[in-house]
């Protein structure tokens, strides 16, 4: 399989993940932002985060779209996944009260497994950032004059 084509499937993949979790949250707007106010590590940015977190999954969505901007996009998908996991991981093992604040099919997952959900899309932008990098061949030979 050509790398381009592993590059656009993952992508596209990141796309319907951001896209569906976006509108899900948007569209229940007030149960997902009581459910982040119910996170005991959450509760005090419970506002602000029920509006960041759609909005930038909305914004990761189109910068992979557009082939210019798709490795920032893929950057930015790394990174949001990362905070998500780390979340997942903290929430886990710190908490004492474990809240749920999934919506849709994602809901129907338990913390455990959105956690390997979570680390399998973090490889996925991991192996499309590498490939990407792969993909591009220098121009010319950097030539450092010593004087």
């Amino acid at each position: 399989m050509k790398r381009t084509m592993i590059i656009e499937i993952i992508c596209a993949l990141f796309i319907i993940l951001f896209v569906y979790a976006a509108l899900t949250k948007l569209l229940d707007y007030e149960k997902f932002r009581i459910q982040i106010g119910q996170s005991p590590l959450l509760t005090a940015f419970a506002g602000w985060i029920a509006w960041i977190v759609p909005v930038t999954e909305f914004l990761i969505s189109i910068m992979l779209v557009f082939v210019r901007l798709r490795l920032v996009g893929l950057y930015a998908a790394f990174s949001l996944m990362v905070m998500f996991t780390t979340y997942i991981v903290c929430i886990l093992t710190l908490s004492l009260y474990i809240p749920c604040s999934c919506g849709g099919v994602l809901e129907k997952l338990g913390w455990k497994e959105h956690l390997i959900f979570n680390i399998v899309f973090i490889i996925l932008a991991a192996v499309a950032v590498l490939i990407s990098y792969k993909k591009v061949k220098p121009i010319a030979p950097v030539v450092v004059a010593l004087s």
